[in-house]
């Protein structure tokens, strides 16, 4: 499948990333994105450099939130891939009204233009955090989720929901992708692997929360990539439905490791402080991949001792 398509969240890391491959694989790219200062414009506005500068690409500046501007974007479009969001667990106890917001409004607003525009097929960007913290390993699309430990958690579970009405009532074909903690180069500062590794290379401590032992399913952004574009081969149908689909790199690694693994491709000793169990993180997340195999030909091939290597590299060449 190619055409015309809407991205939301085109800055960001994962939508800057993936508007690149679409690009590849001849798409025409609608890019938008707000701009949200969780962190640095510049950062993003880097991010999109690259992508300004190709044909087939463009690019406005706006909020999935504003009815009349997605309205406007979405005309013309064959398909929408859904990534605008605000991120983070942790932030998300401290603004739960702004999470809801942007989430779960701007994802209606976003729902309710297609709608209207006639774009029946849609990939919507969710998150493992719907599993919450009672989900048995490893997490299932059929669990029920309906237990989530954060504000975060919650907003894209009722994200989820909103595209199975959707679905549901207005004859929508829209895969739902669970990505679990992706990293790679231009990955959000504030998550765990671009955070730790600034530190280390700075020589400063980094804050460990807990013993070390929870455990996350890492992915990495080009095995991400290759299952977004699995689920838009698979919404190029007629037929409504709609699908949870967990894209993981199906392997699990605990902090201590993980942190282990970048002070080695660094070659530093880490300093850690310990801290308590932050409120709202989850002790483990793990992927069962086998639908994602099944229905979408997907099969990560990056493992994270490669992966961290790779990242630590970019790192140093954009440092």
């Amino acid at each position: 499948m190619t055409g015309r398509i809407l991205v939301t969240g085109a800055a960001g890391f994962i939508g800057s990333h993936i508007c690149g491959s679409l690009l590849d694989r001849g798409w025409t790219v609608v890019g938008v994105d707000n701009f949200d200062p969780f962190y640095a414009r510049a950062t993003k506005e880097a991010s999109l450099a690259a992508l300004q500068a190709r044909a087939g690409f463009g690019f406005v500046e706006g909020d999935i939130r504003d009815g009349d501007t997605i309205k406007g974007l979405v005309q013309g479009c064959d398909a929408v891939l859904h990534l605008a969001a605000l991120p983070g667990v942790r932030p998300s106890i401290d603004t739960p009204e702004r999470f809801m917001s942007v989430n779960v409004t701007g994802t209606t607003t976003l729902l309710e233009a297609c709608r209207s525009a006639g774009v029946r097929r849609v990939v919507f960007g969710s998150s493992s955090s719907v599993y919450g913290d009672t989900t048995e390993v490893p997490f299932r699309e059929d669990a029920p989720a309906a237990d989530p430990i954060s504000p975060y958690a919650a907003s894209k579970r009722a994200g989820e929901l909103l595209c199975s009405v959707y679905a549901h009532l207005h004859g929508f074909r829209i895969a739902s992708l669970r990505f679990f903690t992706v990293y790679g180069p231009r990955q959000r500062p504030d998550l765990a692997i671009h955070k730790f590794t600034r530190l280390l290379a700075r020589g400063e401590p980094l804050q460990q929360f807990g013993d070390g032992s929870t455990e996350r399913d890492y992915t990495y952004i080009d095995d991400i990539l290759l299952g977004v574009h699995g689920a838009l081969a698979w919404v190029d149908s007629e037929q409504p439905a709609f699908e949870n689909i967990n894209l993981g790199g199906s392997q699990t690694v605990r902090l201590d490791r993980l942190i282990a693994l970048i002070a080695e491709a660094l070659g530093v000793v880490p300093q850690i402080e310990r801290r308590p169990m932050a409120p709202g993180d989850v002790r483990r997340t793990c992927a069962d991949i086998s639908k994602a195999r099944r229905m979408l030909g997907y099969e990560p091939t990056v493992g994270i001792d490669v992966g961290v290597r790779q990242f630590v590299d970019w790192f140093r060449a954009a440092n």
